[in-house]
């Protein structure tokens, strides 16, 4: 007691002390009385530079103007121009594996991420959680004195856990001090689904299209961070999510290109071509591959068709030109503030080839045309005008994506073909790299991972965290910095996507040809084993595109490949190869580490819950019951409208909302005609009366007050699949992609929501009376 007396008494002195004068007795310490030790904190090496890492997403080696492609890029070449431009670099084929192999250094099998996290499996290669014993690059870089943010698609949370997902998995907790951006494989550039540091972003009102929020927010952070600590260095990773599919621009921007594809997807890879042989991208003699036969001839197609195809592809070109002025301004940002010639600067265009996905056809809500029902031709020409605006998430049609691969045979999911795996990438460091110009080492995702740290002056730790490190893959792509000619020093790499092999040794390359169209991950019956796909042999140093198969000529040669292939698989945890993309596949995932219930029960509103999380309504009966006040607006909602459920109070009275496609034909409503009692609290009911047969069947709609059925419809064919996939499940409120289009904020359950429980029938079986 007494010293706590004493302890109070000089605090009051020390506050009775003019404030300068405690400054000064604080200051001098003539005696030493005051330790000087404290605790290390990391510093980065002298000189370590801020480092600006971005990825694009689906974007083909022959898409941007800076590798030749019909988009105008100026703000990459810009950045070309005092860099060094990539012609041989390579990707996975797919975007959770290419993010897994960057972060880490590691190959993708190696780290569990063989295939994307939404087709993950019970095999080491292919669980997508990525361990412990491979710490991300941002992990590093934070434990050596950087500061670190993450903008933009984070495809590496585990298939199941989106909803539960323990930090590990999540950017806060894989050393990125900052994260704004979305979870999972594409979000609307309109209405996106935004996360910032883990926690769920509703608010709906009007905002700009996502890729101006995310270099806004990223030039925000840059001022804060030198705000804070201007001796410290900087590791931004930002990843849009363009050009991958919706394809979304402004208006204005989508306008720049009208009439500019109108020659067809034959004549844009014919033009793609003489312009990268112009300029030395691609060695002269360089011939295109043949076009292949499962897409159509630009000829061949009727007058409507043209059209729609022509707007696709305006406005995948003003996605990819507005994502470049995006990055322009952070470019611009870091000149001004006088940063940029210490900033290492790596652009890579694209984590993975072009997307070929949405079928010769194109479509017009890619995971709801795959899954729930893929329109007509003709029901495509009646959208077109919606292309690229908020109504509809539109991607071009195949014969796009390969003609923005060019000069490379077939596109994404293809990891056999270069179509699927070459990428352009540029590198800018003016302090460091004078000899401006085309480097055409080869190199892989995984070499970024130790030229981050190399030129941080940093190396890959032994142990992170307390767990021992598995090797680094990767290597340092330093070397080609101040040597342009210098020989590869990566000689062997293995590819594999979806059954989809291939083995590059000392310039020779051996790879499967395909069987699986992408466009065909859902719909095609069976599976194809490993075994049955046939083998091509290519020499690449004399065939720079892949377009002359040499297996006949030089089996022995092809042979001797295809076991370094095998030696690679059973190294990097590539077995069992298994190119099955149908529901069992997908799901598998979301039902070991998910878990599925019968009952779910929301207290409250305001909440937003993962699909993987959500109660599965779809192809199934249920019953939506809610316990509420007077109020207008959702009570729950999932999916969007291109394919979801609406349940809500409208007008005093209880609605339901069903969107197959985003054709407004598709459009289920059900309306009661009795109204909720103003001022007194209800019990209001909706069921869903399965017919049973299997997933997207019909059924019987119902809704009840307290108990009494107050109206009934039939439902034809309900969704099997909400889309896109990365919506949620919301309670009291319809966040994202509405399913019904209403005015922003309009959506929001103003009143008493107390209580939401869903019951599920059984999976695929008949429910209901």
């Amino acid at each position: 007691m007494l010293k706590f007396l004493s302890s109070t008494a000089a605090i009051a002195v020390s506050l009775a002390m003019p404030l300068c004068a405690q400054v000064q007795s604080a200051n001098a310490d003539p005696a030493g009385t005051i330790p000087s030790s404290y605790p290390a904190v990391p510093q980065a090496p002298k000189a370590a530079p801020n480092i600006l890492l971005v990825l694009t997403d689906d974007v083909g080696f022959g898409a941007a103007s800076a590798f030749g492609g019909p988009v105008p890029t100026p703000n990459l070449e810009r950045l070309a121009a005092k860099g060094l431009t990539y012609n041989r670099f390579h990707t996975t084929a797919m975007c959770s594996p290419t993010r897994a192999s960057l972060l880490t250094g590691r190959n993708s099998h190696a780290v569990g991420t063989g295939a994307l996290t939404d087709l993950a499996m019970g095999a080491p290669g292919y669980t997508g959680m990525m361990p412990k014993s491979a710490v991300t690059i941002g992990e590093v870089l934070r434990q050596n004195g950087y500061n670190t943010a993450f903008f933009g698609k984070h495809h590496n949370v585990p298939k199941g856990l989106e909803g539960s997902s323990p930090q590990d998995y999540l950017p806060n907790g894989m050393g990125f001090e900052y994260f704004f951006g979305f979870v999972g494989s594409s979000t609307d550039q309109w209405r996106p689904t935004l996360y910032r540091n883990g926690v769920r972003v509703t608010d709906d009102r009007p905002q700009p299209i996502l890729d101006q929020r995310l270099a806004d927010d990223a030039i925000a952070w840059i001022h804060q961070q030198q705000a804070n600590a201007p001796d410290k260095p900087f590791f931004v990773y930002y990843a849009p999510g363009s050009a991958h599919a919706p394809h979304q621009a402004p208006s204005e921007w989508i306008a720049r290109f009208r009439g500019r594809f109108a020659q067809g997807w034959e004549a844009i890879r014919e033009e793609t071509l003489t312009r990268q042989i112009a300029r030395g991208l691609v060695p002269k003699g360089t011939k295109l591959p043949e076009w292949l036969a499962d897409l159509p001839r630009w000829a061949s197609l009727p007058p409507q068709e043209k059209q729609y195809q022509e707007r696709a592809a305006e406005t995948f070109a003003g996605e990819l030109a507005f994502q470049d002025a995006q990055f322009g301004r952070i470019l611009a940002e870091l000149e001004r503030m006088g940063l940029r010639d210490n900033t290492l600067i790596v652009f890579i265009e694209g984590d993975n080839g072009p997307d070929a996905a949405a079928s010769p056809n194109g479509s017009l809500a890619e995971a709801g045309e795959l899954a729930n029902r893929r329109l007509s031709r003709e029901e495509h020409w009646t959208l077109t005008d919606r292309i690229g605006g908020p109504l509809v998430n539109s991607n071009y049609g195949s014969g796009w994506a390969l003609a923005m691969a060019t000069p490379f045979p077939f596109y994404k999911q293809i990891a056999s073909h270069l179509g699927g795996t070459r990428n352009g990438m540029v590198i800018s460091w003016p302090d460091r790299i004078k000899d401006y110009g085309l480097r055409s080492q080869y190199s892989h995702a995984i070499d970024l991972f130790p030229t981050l740290l190399a030129s941080a002056g940093l190396q890959a730790p032994e142990s992170a965290n307390g767990v021992a490190q598995q090797p680094v893959d990767g290597i340092d792509l330093s070397y080609s910095f101040a040597q342009g000619d210098s020989p590869s020093q990566r000689t062997v790499q293995y590819y594999e996507m979806l059954g989809n092999r291939a083995i590059f040794k000392d310039g020779w390359l051996a790879a499967t040809l395909p069987q699986v169209k992408p466009w065909e991950m859902v719909s095609r019956p069976g599976v194809n084993l490993a075994p049955t796909y046939q083998w091509a042999l290519y020499d690449l140093g004399k065939d720079f595109n892949q377009t002359r198969d040499l297996a006949r000529k030089y089996p022995e040669r092809l042979a001797v490949l295809k076991q370094v292939f095998a030696e690679q698989a059973a190294l990097y945890n590539v077995n069992p190869v298994n190119d099955r993309t149908d529901p069992v596949r997908s799901n598998s995932a979301a039902r070991a580490l998910g878990k599925t219930r019968d009952r779910y029960e929301y207290w409250g509103s305001g909440l937003s819950i993962p699909l993987d999380a959500a109660p599965p309504i779809t192809g199934r009966g249920f019953t939506v019951t809610a316990k509420l006040g007077a109020g207008e607006g959702t009570i729950a909602a999932l999916g969007s409208r291109l394919g979801g459920w609406r349940f809500a109070i409208e007008n005093g009275r209880p609605a339901v909302h069903h969107s197959l496609t985003p054709v407004p034909d598709d459009l289920f409503t059900l309306l009661s005609p009795v109204a909720l009692t103003p001022g007194q609290m209800a019990e209001v009911g909706f069921a869903f009366d399965y017919d049973g047969g299997g997933y997207g069947k019909g059924g019987t709609v119902r809704i009840t007050i307290d108990g009494k059925e107050v109206a009934n419809g039939r439902l034809e064919r309900s969704i099997s699949y909400a889309d896109p996939h990365t919506e949620s499940f919301d309670i009291g409120l319809d966040s994202g992609v509405p399913v019904l289009e209403a005015p922003p904020g309009s959506s929001v359950f103003k009143g008493s929501l107390d209580k939401v429980t869903v019951a599920l029938g059984p999976a695929g079986q008949k429910s209901g009376r």
